[in-house]
């Protein structure tokens, strides 16, 4: 498959003239959908369609965000309101299998919803350990504060998920919980010491660094690299992500639009794949942008072109599933959890 080390996002519910010409021509390796692109079932359909069409490639990754809570871009009422990660953490504080039955659950119900619209990869598990003082960009998109069920939740989370056909890429490497600021606005820049980090917030990225797929974080880690944020530090990708946490999956930024990272889009494109990442990620479907990105960035090769391929060829099809008896057996976990929330 050629392509070039990005991914795109775009504008609208429909591809326009533009778009398709530079998808057929820059050939990004992926496309990112948010809410702005979602309208009718039909519509995504045809939409992840044409983005497919104009490279010519049936299988091209087409990503989205669909966490639940505030993440979540396809929802009511065309498709079901899916809680935020905290949920499956307070039940699994409570119970640690039906917690973990909860998560899976959930992955594997949205990777039907996604599945139907042919959407190939969703951008879960987070696998951030909050905090005390976590800022609420990740709040409660964290599953819980204690590490280990971090770890538990999010690979049934994973599992769920690729029971159903999709591929999960965790988030945000190597761990965003810490951050004080949010990086859509800003660079949180986090004091905590190396060991500190290891033992805590590094815990499930190196439990589950078998996982295909892997986003980092724009924060600064004063510990490791107090110069870079994590997506464009060397130190950080070889030394943490590569090394500590043993992850060899395909490595892509988070979204190049987001203001914690500094310089034009060309300079961000050259930096991130400078630190060692695979693939840029860059969301916002502004034209301008994405071209000033596909201009920085190269062919899709060598170490991570092999990483990209073991990536895809580990989404399966997905296992049979009794849909009705699922959302039934969801439903209980998820009142058990206190989702829906009461009306106040």
């Amino acid at each position: 498959m050629t392509a070039k080390a990005f991914i795109s996002g775009c504008a609208g519910t429909a591809l326009t003239d533009d778009e398709i010409a530079f998808f057929r021509d820059e050939r990004p390796w992926g496309l990112i959908l948010f809410k702005r692109n979602i309208g009718t079932a039909e519509a995504v359909c045809d939409l992840v369609a044409a983005f497919r069409d104009a490279l010519g490639d049936p299988d091209r990754p087409v990503l989205i965000d669909q966490e639940g809570g505030r993440v979540q871009r396809i929802g009511p009422p065309l498709w079901p309101n899916r809680p935020a990660a905290k949920f499956s953490g307070d039940l699994y504080a409570e119970d640690q299998a039906a917690g973990r039955r909860m998560a899976w659950l959930q992955g594997r119900l949205i990777a039907s919803d996604l599945a139907d619209l042919g959407i190939t990869v969703d951008c879960i598990p987070v696998l951030d350990v909050s905090t005390p003082h976590t800022h609420a960009a990740i709040g409660n998109r964290a599953y819980s504060h204690d590490a280990d069920a971090v770890t538990a939740l999010g690979l049934a989370a994973a599992e769920g998920l690729m029971a159903g056909g999709v591929l999960p890429v965790m988030k945000h490497m190597p761990g965003h919980g810490r951050a004080t600021l949010d990086s859509h606005l800003a660079l949180p820049e986090v004091d905590a010491a190396l060991s500190t980090l290891k033992h805590s917030d590094f815990v499930p990225f190196r439990a589950l660094a078998a996982l295909p797929m892997g986003m980092t974080a724009h924060i600064v880690f004063h510990a490791i690299d107090p110069g870079r944020p994590a997506t464009t530090s060397r130190i950080v990708v070889d030394e943490i992500i590569r090394g500590h946490i043993g992850f060899d999956g395909l490595l892509m930024s988070d979204d190049l639009s987001m203001k914690a990272l500094g310089g034009d889009y060309s300079s961000r494109a050259a930096a991130v794949l400078d630190a060692g990442c695979d693939i840029v990620l860059h969301c916002n479907g502004l034209m301008d942008e994405m071209r000033a990105v596909a201009d920085a960035v190269p062919e899709l090769s060598g170490r991570s072109a092999e990483r990209a391929a073991t990536a895809l060829a580990a989404r399966k099809p997905a296992h049979p599933l009794d849909r009705e008896a699922a959302e039934a057996e969801y439903a209980t976990l998820a009142d058990r959890a206190g989702w829906p929330p009461a009306a106040s």
